[in-house]
């Protein structure tokens, strides 16, 4: 069994050096600080705890209380809000819980189709099927990559749906939750918003903020535009005692046991940080993404959401079918070293074969990098798939940019000197 731990190392280390030489440009994706990342492995990880703080069903939880306390203050610091619950552990037990506060089995949800961009929690093999709800599609606005307002108060008022869930996994503009506000109250609806990829950006101030512009409660995962650990989160003004009761029940016991406590304090670390570094981060963020957009348009690429400046947020979502098709040119770019995925757009009908690959800049943007960098990665896109330049060459090329950028920006405890992220875990003593 030695020899297995000896090959489980040396796979992680080479995991480490794969991610170290390559441009990270998954949407989804972030780095942890070296603050947060040394929470997540303490003794917490070995704990359990159940229920509230005050109110747990295991002995030993007092500093696990005061933790936890720290971090929900943080959160509802952060999104200007009365209500948060950190145990959610992902963004869909977060979706799950609020599921499971707010609409019953056979119940009608908005959302967005997972063409249009919606995340698989909002389908019928996803959360929404387990809760056993189902769902009115939005109208969609392909040209614009939102929602189309008109057709949709129309859809809302013929069908009168009890929850409407606004968020999506290609998340490129706002959603027009203030233009359909009115609508949701006058059928009685209540508006519920997946955060999960802008969470960063809303923090930062950057996107939008739903709370203000007509949601009752914000769910997320973490580790994405805010760059914290793999875990989830609730926050929100619900509208009475009741719904914070039913929410918090959704969560615990509704979808969670113990809500793995060294990732929530690790929450904490990136709550703090980002109330220190977040505004300039999603700001740099955005404007990579849009300096990135523009770069590939330039050359050639059909980069969706033109009309609106390409993106809003950190996301970009490229029709390559001229290039081969979403899944092709994902593994090519693999290969050459820029890591993306294959991503269903607009009209797509196979998510094995989509049209499409998705871009993000949160990694890129927390190591550093800015709008010249950006130029110099699309200069690689188009190397690979316009010029056919072998993938070896843009691989060593795509290894020489990363090079500049092996330290963690807008963190405590920053720079290149203080910490290397890409850290190669096990290491032997020396």
């Amino acid at each position: 069994m030695a020899t297995v731990v000896g090959q489980l190392r040396q796979v992680v280390r080479e995991h480490s050096r794969r991610f170290e030489r390559s441009i990270p440009l998954i949407a989804s994706e972030n780095l942890l600080s070296p603050y947060a990342k040394e929470l997540l492995i303490s003794d917490l990880h070995s704990r359990y705890a159940e229920g509230l703080p005050g109110e747990r069903y295991y002995e030993g939880n007092e500093d696990v209380d005061r933790v936890e306390n720290l971090c929900l203050d943080l959160a509802r610091r952060l999104f200007r809000c009365s209500f948060a619950d950190v145990r959610p552990i992902s963004g869909t037990v977060a979706n799950l819980a609020v599921l499971k506060a707010l609409a019953e089995p056979g119940d009608l949800v908005g959302t967005s189709r997972l063409a249009d961009g919606a995340h698989i929690s909002s389908a019928s093999f996803g959360a929404f099927g387990v809760r056993g709800v189902r769902p009115v599609y939005y109208a969609w606005d392909e040209e614009a990559m939102t929602i189309d307002v008109a057709r949709t108060r129309e859809i809302l008022r013929a069908v009168r749906p009890k929850l409407c869930l606004f968020g999506l996994s290609v998340f490129l503009f706002p959603m027009p939750l203030a233009d359909l506000a009115p609508t949701l109250e006058a059928i009685g609806a209540r508006g519920w918003y997946d955060a999960a990829h802008v969470l960063g950006l809303i923090a930062g101030g950057e996107f939008q903020d739903p709370l203000r512009e007509g949601c009752e409660i914000l769910s997320a995962s973490t580790h994405k535009t805010l760059p914290g650990p793999q875990h989830g989160l609730l926050v929100g003004e619900p509208k009475d005692e009741e719904t914070v009761k039913r929410l918090q029940a959704g969560a615990f016991p509704g979808v969670t046991s113990n809500h793995h406590l060294h990732a929530m304090a690790a929450l904490a670390v990136s709550f703090a940080e980002h109330l220190a570094f977040g505004r300039e981060y999603a700001r740099r963020t955005v404007e990579n993404a849009r300096a990135l957009a523009s770069a590939l348009h330039e050359r050639g690429f059909e980069v969706l959401g033109e009309r609106l400046g390409f993106t809003a947020s950190h996301t970009l979502a490229v029709r390559v079918e001229r290039e081969g098709g979403g899944s092709e040119v994902a593994r090519r770019l693999s290969e050459a070293g820029i890591i993306a995925n294959k991503n269903l757009l607009p009209g797509d009908r196979s998510p094995k074969s989509p049209g499409g690959v998705r871009l993000g800049t949160p990694e890129v943007t927390r190591v550093g990098m800015g709008a010249k960098e950006m130029v110099r990665i699309a200069e690689l896109f188009d190397a690979l798939l316009h010029q056919g330049r072998p993938a070896a060459e843009v691989r060593e090329e795509a290894a020489v940019l990363k090079a500049g950028f092996t330290g963690l920006r807008y963190c405590f405890g920053a720079g290149e000197a203080a910490y290397r992220y890409y850290d190669l875990v096990g290491r032997d003593p020396s």
